[in-house]
């Protein structure tokens, strides 16, 4: 399968999918999977909730049909039962601990370590049913990674000047092989 990647600039917000390309990408995927049961486990203030069939947020303060522990919230679902997965988490352990902090959760070492992320990739590989997507907002390319039965179809690098990371956006499809090891 052929990857497109895409380079457009925009301002930075820490309202991801307000950024206008970034909008423009994750409308243009959903509008082509209408029927589809799509989730998003850290929703905040996603311009995507209504779209979605099942939002989590740890914080009572944004609307979402359940506030638990991300990694919780994908335990829920059955293998392979989900058509498609939002994956916008905290972007570094700073973040991270200052979501747990915000609901008054002490954040551990555990919480910031590169396993946080692969414990919840390697869940959403076990819940996307094969040919579905999950598109994953991050400062690197790594998506869901092929370890989790993942291929890259498409990426967009959104610079954001000056000392700002860029946001990388990757799109990947769901394939019937995970790589072990």
């Amino acid at each position: 399968m052929k990857m497109s990647i895409t380079r457009e600039w925009a301002m930075p917000n820490h309202e991801t999918f307000s950024i206008s390309p970034i909008n423009k990408l994750i409308d243009r995927i959903l509008r082509s999977d209408t029927d589809g049961i799509w989730i998003d486990p850290f929703v905040r203030n996603s311009k995507f909730k209504q779209r979605m069939a099942h939002t989590n947020d740890l914080s009572l303060d944004f609307e979402a049909t359940h506030h638990l522990d991300a990694l919780d919230f994908l335990n829920i679902f059955e293998s392979q039962s989900v058509d498609g997965v939002l994956f916008d988490p905290p972007y570094s352990p700073r973040q991270i601990a200052e979501c747990y902090q915000g609901v008054g959760r002490k954040c551990s070492t555990r919480d910031t370590q590169s396993a946080f992320w692969g414990n919840l990739k390697k869940e959403i590989g076990r819940i996307i049913r094969p040919g579905g997507i999950a598109i994953s907002c991050n400062w690197n390319s790594g998506g869901c990674g092929i370890r989790n039965g993942f291929e890259i179809i498409e990426i967009l690098l959104v610079p954001h000047g000056g000392w700002h990371n860029d946001t990388i956006v990757t799109v990947e499809k769901r394939t019937n092989r995970a790589q072990i090891g």
